[in-house]
């Protein structure tokens, strides 16, 4: 996989003209572009179609989360837009999990990604959740479950990646968010580490936003993260 192709821009603006701006700029700089709830929201299928007519590969971040039958409805109106990847909650559990993959088919057009714990989340913020696993039992648990259910990858913070990957293997996809280079800031995100350290402990794609969004040249700041994960 080529260095750029693993970044995947997050663009969650609302605005739709600014987002098609960004993504227009980032064309060649970056493998795809993550679309989330704040955008979808705002723009809907139409927006996500934009974005396509670009050539992006898009990855779609709605983390469906709900009771097997509507997730797998939801899955079937979701292959119509042609993204690569879009997201479900490892949470919902294995049936759900097992209905989402057959919603989507057997061509794997979305790959399935399960989200396993959030990475603006702590061990203190599970254990209010009165779940009483540390973040990487936890994280291992749902990832286990949800690969052994047919998802295609995950989606971890950069601190579970190493334990991911020992135990899932090679196959495992591990889409990783909570990437912070050292020159920007880590903003909301508790479980952090830089490009390069995630792809040398086994990340597959990176997903990054504010350090490239919120850059004075978001192109050179996408640039800046290929070189250094190119070293890796």
């Amino acid at each position: 996989m080529k260095t750029i192709e693993r970044i995947y821009c997050a663009i969650d603006n609302p605005d739709l003209k600014e987002a098609i701006k960004l993504a227009r700029e980032l064309k060649g700089s970056v493998g795809g572009i993550k679309l989330g709830k704040e955008f979808f929201t705002a723009n809907g299928p139409i927006g996500v179609s934009k974005i396509l007519e670009l050539e992006h590969r898009v990855f779609l971040d709605l983390k469906f989360h709900d009771i097997p039958n509507t997730v797998a409805g939801a899955i079937k109106a979701a292959k119509g837009l042609k993204c690569h990847m879009l997201t479900i909650h490892a949470s919902g559990g294995i049936e759900m999990i097992k209905s989402a993959v057959k919603a989507r088919g057997e061509n794997k057009t979305p790959l399935i990604l399960a989200v396993t714990v959030l990475t603006s989340l702590a061990s203190d913020d599970l254990a209010r959740l009165g779940q009483n696993s540390d973040i990487e039992e936890q994280v291992l648990k749902l990832g286990k479950l949800a690969y052994e259910s047919g998802a295609d990858g995950l989606v971890a913070s950069p601190k579970e990646v190493v334990t991911l990957r020992s135990t899932l293997g090679p196959d495992c996809m591990l889409v990783v968010p909570g990437i912070r280079p050292t020159w920007s800031s880590t903003d909301d995100q508790k479980r952090i580490m830089t490009p390069q350290n995630a792809i040398r402990a086994g990340a597959d794609i990176l997903v990054i936003g504010r350090p490239i969004t919120r850059a004075n040249d978001p192109k050179a700041a996408a640039k800046r993260i290929s070189e250094e994960i190119a070293v890796s």
